[in-house]
């Protein structure tokens, strides 16, 4: 039956059709079998996402044939996600390489980096920004690309995601003004100050975790998760924050479905949930300011992580 597929938009439906038989799961990028065998069919060609709509009659060639029909039977058999299987995907509209080092970007950060982080930097003199567990490195080297005027710093503890999130800096090309750092978070950074701090990091529960469908489970767990409540590096990124951001300092923090857990627990910080064009995403900003006036709290809520 596949000898009668043909041009670009006959693979791409075949594969949605697929994926939606299979009943995949779609988490990594995209919401949705038509998106996801987009992704696969363009990249597999090495066709950028816009191309424009003439080109989907556009035949493959044998070759071409094969390696797409493979790479969609893999989607299916392996539950492998389509950025690991075509080593690239796009994140805050520039593309990224994506392997099983890291987590596959997906971040709703994407939308904050692409519209200047406004009004959260309204009259805000932005020169040093931090990606705290940093993965593929893409929030960090997008706030690079989008605010040139930056210096920004991408940390993470992963030796395999340090690799991959320089090997991205590279291929973006902005070795002078992105630094990758291995720390346990704030570890290794003695001495600098931001003025804005961004963090995805891990936030899933070990029950979430434990359900996870089987795409997630090529990622690393170390990307993933955080404890029984998925709070455990979040409340060290908040007890140590306010000595690494400068007096003005801003913290933005994904959290993800912890974010009710998070409010229970410190009900007396005052954090921002940023409502996003979907609404909001488990993603707070805290100023510095309020770090330091709720230190006492939060130092006693991350200690208790500790005991």
């Amino acid at each position: 039956m596949t000898a009668e597929l043909a041009s670009i938009i006959d693979f791409i439906r075949y594969g949605a059709s697929r994926f939606s038989e299979a009943g995949l799961t779609f988490g990594h990028s995209h919401d949705n079998p038509i998106d996801e065998a987009t992704h696969l069919v363009l990249a597999s060609l090495h066709l950028p996402p816009d191309i424009p709509p003439a080109y989907g009659a556009g035949k493959l060639t044998q070759a071409e044939r094969e390696r797409v029909l493979t790479l969609i039977e893999r989607r299916v058999a392996e539950r492998l996600p389509v950025a690991y299987l075509v080593g690239e995907t796009w994140f805050a509209g520039m593309k990224f390489k994506s392997d099983r080092r890291a987590l596959v970007p997906r971040s709703p950060i994407a939308e904050l980096i692409e519209s200047g982080f406004q009004p959260w930097l309204d009259h805000r003199n932005v020169e040093s920004a931090l990606d705290l567990c940093t993965g593929s490195g893409c929030i960090g080297i997008a706030m690079a690309e989008y605010n040139p005027g930056w210096q920004v710093d991408i940390v993470d503890i992963s030796d395999d995601a340090l690799s991959l999130a320089r090997e991205n800096i590279a291929f973006q090309h902005v070795e002078g003004r992105v630094e990758a750092v291995k720390s346990d978070l704030f570890d290794a950074l003695h001495g600098r100050q931001y003025d804005l701090i961004v963090s995805n990091p891990p936030y899933v529960t070990e029950d979430e975790y434990a359900a996870l469908p089987g795409e997630y489970s090529h990622e690393p767990k170390l990307g993933l998760t955080s404890g029984e409540d998925g709070l455990d590096i979040c409340l060290r990124i908040l007890d140590e924050a306010a000595d690494y951001l400068t007096e003005d300092g801003l913290l933005i923090v994904e959290v993800g479905e912890s974010e009710h857990a998070l409010a229970a627990l410190l009900p007396e910080v005052p954090f921002v949930w940023i409502e996003f064009k979907v609404g909001q995403m488990g993603i707070f900003a805290l100023e510095r300011r309020d770090l330091i006036e709720h230190a006492a709290a939060i130092h006693a809520a991350a200690l208790a992580r500790r005991a």
